[in-house]
């Protein structure tokens, strides 16, 4: 059985960590097969979005498989940290706007996965949290970097210094999460959401993004710069050509992706 299950409806790729029986928790195989897919998905120009997601009703994953993680030498856990770290990076790195379906319990790197995508959107029922120093080890997947980034230095520091499992209003309260919905609406509302998207052109969607990421980390001047560069590289499109065609004939625009 494949670790990761991949499916592709229209323009919107589907990876759903497929290890229900350990509550899809990582382990090397795993990581592998997902960083193969992360780099198939960077190329494809038919994907405009994707949405993580985990298999099962209980969790979208609980981090690391600590079963493995026990027989493994000091050496091979290194490795592994370096694997979840260099995964994570390339899937906050691609492209396409990114969703994690949060349909169960997201724990330790579960959490470190959501965080390395643009939005979280989850069912009202679930925990996440960071929960690593209860394990005398710190999230090693981004979560140190990430999460501040998101919510602020002081709420990050307060999440990862007491390992505090959040309910999903909690998460929602803290900026974590992006939508809560009930369980039953959760897929619905995550392909609404996706849709927003997906209405509008696919090269814009790919350098906003490019923009808000690199512009983040650099001072004003230097991140005004980048979104100019940016923008320019929508300007000799044909999407862009169809969008002023389009408002001037007063129709919806369909958009290439060229």
């Amino acid at each position: 059985m494949d670790l990761i299950r991949y499916e592709q409806h229209g323009n919107i790729a589907y990876v759903t960590l497929n290890r229900p029986s350990a509550l899809n928790a990582f382990n090397y195989e795993m990581l592998r097969e997902l960083w193969d897919i992360a780099e198939s998905i960077r190329i494809n120009p038919e994907i405009r979005v994707v949405i993580f997601t985990g298999a099962g009703e209980k969790s979208f994953s609980v981090g690391a498989d600590l079963k493995e993680r026990k027989t493994l030498t000091d050496q091979q856990v290194k490795r592994n940290i370096y694997k979840i770290g260099e995964v994570f990076s390339a899937i906050e790195n691609l492209p396409q706007p990114t969703i994690a379906m949060l349909n169960g319990y997201a724990f330790g790197g579960g959490t470190e996965l959501a965080l390395a995508c643009d939005f979280r959107i989850a069912a009202d029922d679930i925990q996440l949290g960071l929960t690593e120093t209860s394990l005398a080890i710190i999230p090693g997947a981004g979560g140190t970097q990430r999460l501040p980034r998101l919510i602020g230095e002081a709420k990050a520091m307060e999440l990862i210094l007491t390992a505090k499992r959040l309910k999903a209003d909690e998460a929602f309260a803290y900026g974590l999460l992006t939508k809560v919905t009930s369980r039953e609406t959760l897929i619905s509302e995550t392909e609404s959401f996706a849709a927003l998207m997906l209405a509008n052109g696919p090269i814009a969607l790919q350098q906003a993004k490019f923009a808000i990421k690199h512009g983040m980390n650099a001072d004003l001047q230097t991140g005004l710069h980048i979104e100019r560069k940016a923008y320019e590289l929508t300007i000799p499109t044909e999407d862009r050509v169809e969008a002023l065609k389009a408002f001037s004939e007063k129709r919806k625009p369909e958009f290439k992706g060229r």
